[in-house]
């Protein structure tokens, strides 16, 4: 029991805090939040949320038979790269685009918004190498094994982590008085940090191949 406990919190702590700094998921269901309501918000972190259990899980895969393969996480990072330039352009012109207009109240499809955290969820292709190197560094100390048990629970707490944080999100954008600042914004907002995620991502392909020649 006190294997999992340990297991449980040393996961669901990690994942929290991978999410903590500010990301494309993370700022668009603050953003999802602030225009649509915050039961949209967090329909929109659930289904963020779960495909995170899935990539967690995909992650222990991978941390299986990655010493075999390195090239695997070099294919995700070039991926991510292609896939975050594009979200930097979007972004940007939506924030071109976007006018002044008398706030109002309009129906939104909540199922609108938990499959558009699935997709960007989805997208981000961080998570995985990130708990690759969790389960790794978790079987190092001995924490998890390659078995159901151990892998159910790290899963799990890998999503419930990452909700937790996007609901912190969520509640704390909502209550901001000047939402209208942030609403207006978050467009470029958005387009920045993806340029960031693509000059990081870009550094560690390069360390990836200087280490490799």
């Amino acid at each position: 029991m006190t294997h999992a406990v340990i297991l449980f919190f040393a996961t669901f702590s990690a994942a929290s805090m991978g999410v903590m700094l500010p990301g494309l998921v993370n700022m668009t269901a603050a953003k999802t939040s602030a225009l649509k309501g915050r039961i949209n918000g967090i329909l929109f972190s659930v289904g963020a949320s779960l495909i995170v259990i899935g990539q967690a899980y995909i992650g222990v895969l991978v941390s299986k038979y990655l010493y075999r393969n390195p090239h695997i996480i070099d294919t995700l990072l070039k991926v991510a790269v292609i896939v975050f330039t594009f979200f930097a352009i979007y972004f940007f012109m939506i924030g071109r685009k976007r006018k002044e207009k008398k706030i109002r109240s309009v129906y939104v499809s909540k199922r609108k918004s938990f499959f558009k955290g699935m997709l960007l969820s989805s997208v981000n292709l961080l998570p995985i190498p990130y708990f690759c190197g969790l389960n790794a560094a978790w079987n190092v100390s001995g924490w998890i094994k390659f078995q159901v048990t151990d892998i159910l629970i790290f899963i799990l707490a890998a999503g419930l982590g990452t909700f937790a944080t996007l609901y912190i999100y969520v509640v704390y954008f909502n209550k901001m008085q000047g939402k209208g600042r942030f609403t207006k914004y978050s467009d470029y907002i958005l387009s920045g940090l993806m340029l960031v995620l693509v000059i990081i991502t870009l550094i560690r392909i390069f360390y990836s191949e200087f280490e490799v020649g």
